[in-house]
């Protein structure tokens, strides 16, 4: 019984994690843009000075983006 609840929990521990990598989210390609943020109206997107783009957030991670301040 134990073990059949830990794979359980590990399954969806799992299932849970890719797709969280899969979840888009949202960049500024601004010169100091270092963030990316869940919601396109995020107010750390505000002082954006290019056009905001979507994309998966392991790509925003993979180019070194950590979540927006606010988003916390």
């Amino acid at each position: 019984m134990k073990v059949t609840l830990l794979l359980l929990s590990l399954l969806l521990l799992f299932s849970f994690r890719i797709k969280k990598a899969d979840t888009n989210v949202y960049i500024c390609k601004g010169k100091g843009s270092k963030r990316y943020h869940y919601s396109k109206h995020c107010r750390g997107l505000s002082n954006c000075s290019t056009n905001v783009y979507e994309v998966t957030l392991s790509k925003a991670k993979g180019i070194g983006r950590t979540l927006c301040g606010w988003e916390d």
